[in-house]
């Protein structure tokens, strides 16, 4: 009688000889020209077989073995190589694609974004704008050259370009806004033109030293771009004022990297982070109309809003800017602000 710790050895050297024999007969295989390696069926391994099967053998593969045959028979070369890890174009697979996260801030006027607006009114006013100014701005060329034959406004709108030019930095829009600002007296465009808007290029608005807001910020626009500061770090911009409920205009110059807001209603420079009655709506320069992304995104209403007047109201129609500012405290009831839609 055999002891039982005798037969343990004999049944695991069993085991591992049946192991090593398989992995043989797997390792003694070759792969053969298309990538593969043609084994013996797996019926020759079960219990009680001889050999015989007359199934065909079964194969194994690598998916790279079978990229290198597809690169040989599309005549890429025996040195070619890819491999199944890269994912190839045009494929359809139903994995996520990371988004790709915004910047918290937009880099336009109020942190937002702007984006091509549709064509429509605003379009069809800047190109008869520019189409203005462009007149204007041969009226211009020909004033520096020949100033004895140069109108009045005209010999004031370049006095006021150069006292611009002349400052830099800060002290240059502060410059702009508050000479435009003083040649120009507030007046709505039903009192002065019988009309509800009206955008006037800087020589017309200063012929009759009258405009509304986005008047004056057409000319400091203008004045600014004459005195070199670059026209792209400028915005025309058209905002939505949930203080008095009623449209503005106003102008915003970038300046090292901060957006500074030049108001008809202000002689300081307000910085758009502190405009927070605003919402904007519009971004007009040489790219013409943009409309701000979602305005109002991180805008929420003000507590108390202001009832507004119409623009006219206390002021006997005359519609006369009186230089101060539109709100001066929460009783205040009245605004000339004009409508821009």
């Amino acid at each position: 009688m055999i002891p039982r710790s005798t037969l343990r050895k004999l049944g695991s050297f069993a085991f591992l000889s049946g192991v090593v024999l398989l992995f043989g007969v797997l390792a003694s295989s070759s792969f053969a020209g298309d990538g593969s390696a043609p084994v013996v069926a797996a019926g020759d391994f079960m219990p009680g077989s001889h050999g015989a099967s007359s199934r065909p053998p079964a194969t194994f593969f690598s998916i790279n073995a079978v990229l290198a045959k597809l690169d040989r028979q599309r005549g890429r070369g025996p040195e070619a190589i890819r491999f199944a890890a890269l994912t190839p174009s045009r494929v359809t697979t139903d994995a996520q694609v990371p988004e790709k996260e915004l910047p918290e801030l937009g880099k336009e006027p109020f942190g937002l974004f702007t984006f091509r607006a549709p064509e429509g009114m605003l379009w069809r006013k800047w190109r008869g704008l520019e189409a203005d100014m462009a007149k204007e701005q041969t009226l211009l060329e020909r004033c520096r050259a020949t100033p004895e034959t140069c109108p009045a406004h005209a010999v004031q709108f370049l006095r006021l370009i150069e006292a611009v030019k002349s400052r830099s930095g800060r002290a240059q829009l502060d410059e702009a806004n508050r000479a435009v600002n003083a040649a120009v007296h507030y007046l709505s465009d039903f009192a002065q033109h019988g009309e509800a808007d009206r955008w006037s290029a800087p020589l017309a608005t200063f012929a009759t030293a009258k405009g509304d807001c986005e008047d004056y910020a057409i000319a400091k626009y203008v004045a600014l771009r004459e005195a070199g500061f670059p026209q792209h770090e400028m915005r025309l911009v058209l905002v939505r004022d949930r203080a008095v409920r009623e449209d503005h205009a106003v102008l915003a110059a970038r300046l090292e990297g901060r957006w500074q807001i030049l108001d008809n209603r202000h002689s300081e420079l307000i910085e758009d982070s502190d405009a927070a009655s605003f919402t904007p709506l519009f971004a007009i320069n040489h790219r013409g109309v943009q409309l701000f992304a979602a305005p109002y995104a991180k805008r929420g209403l003000l507590g108390i809003e202001i009832e507004a007047a119409p623009p006219a109201a206390g002021t006997g129609g005359s519609g006369k800017w009186t230089g101060q500012d539109g709100i001066k405290d929460s009783s205040a009831q009245t605004s000339t602000l004009p409508l821009l839609m």
